[in-house]
């Protein structure tokens, strides 16, 4: 059950702390709390999402061979079981979202709602199914924001939604390597993509990832709003970031997993946490 949860995936969730920090609240109590609560909330949401996936999914599973040893692809677990489990995460996701107001509970729901399209809908549709997943990392976002009652930034938003293109494209693009001939019986939308497509698109969203950044951090009123005009300082570590992701996803065949890539990959994880503590020192200090 842990491994049908997959805790590993919980990374992507951090988002929901990107409120608390712009807001310039990290360092207060009761707000830091209320955000830790909104992204154990939220780990419960995303390993629903995943258990309903791979319930939907787990036929196709055993064709992949990097998804065939999930618990239900590989008959650790049959459905009845998962469908008591993903109840339970249902459970806590509930109470912990109804202690953060009706405005976080919306949100799951929607989140929910999404889940539910892309597993049943979505997901067989070229290019709605990565718009639908870059979806799901806004509405994390957002319900950091409405957790402790700040202004959600259209940037963040933005931002949020074209980094998140870019790293479902480029699971698509692993997702067409690693199955060949086999992935459209994966994954129905693969069948109308191809490698020089996906390459394209990853061009252009890659270019507004890291234009939008500069944007953002070069702005006076963002300036203004946050408190600092130095924010534009790290832009080199973005810039890294997004090159060595694309380098990763190209020269390596590593997009599989962008979650497992940032932990193994040592100078990717090394500029996320440069990133971070940049934002920290120049925000806070």
């Amino acid at each position: 059950m842990l491994a049908l949860a997959r805790p590993e995936q919980w990374l992507k969730n951090g988002l929901v702390l990107a409120a608390l920090v712009f807001s310039h609240r990290l360092f207060i109590f009761h707000d830091a709390l209320v955000a830790l609560v909104a992204l154990i909330a939220f780990c419960s949401l995303s390993s629903l999402a995943y258990v309903i996936n791979d319930i939907n999914d787990r036929e196709t599973d055993r064709l992949n061979p990097e998804k065939r040893d999930r618990p239900l692809a590989r008959g650790d677990l049959d459905v009845p079981e998962a469908v008591a489990f993903a109840a339970a995460l249902a459970a806590v996701s509930l109470i912990l979202s109804l202690t953060l107001g009706r405005a976080f509970v919306g949100i799951a729901a929607l989140y929910v709602a999404l889940q539910f399209a892309y597993s049943w809908w979505a997901k067989r549709y070229v290019v709605v199914d990565a718009i639908a997943v870059a979806i799901g990392f806004v509405l994390r976002a957002f319900a950091g924001g409405v957790a402790i009652d700040a202004e959600v930034s259209p940037w963040l938003a933005f931002i949020t939604f074209v980094l998140a293109l870019l790293l479902v494209l480029g699971r698509r693009r692993h997702e067409l390597i690693a199955m060949g001939d086999g992935a459209a019986a994966h994954r129905s939308a693969l069948a109308f993509y191809s490698i020089r497509l996906i390459d394209q698109m990853i061009a252009i969203v890659a270019g507004a990832t890291l234009v939008s950044y500069m944007i953002y951090t070069a702005s006076a009123e963002v300036g203004a709003k946050l408190g600092t005009r130095h924010l534009y300082l790290t832009v080199p570590f973005v810039a890294f970031g997004i090159l060595r992701y694309l380098y990763l996803i190209d020269e390596r065949d590593e997009g599989g997993d962008p979650a497992r890539m940032l932990i193994r990959d040592r100078p990717l994880l090394i500029a996320v946490v440069l990133w971070m503590i940049a934002d920290v020192a120049l925000l806070y200090f």
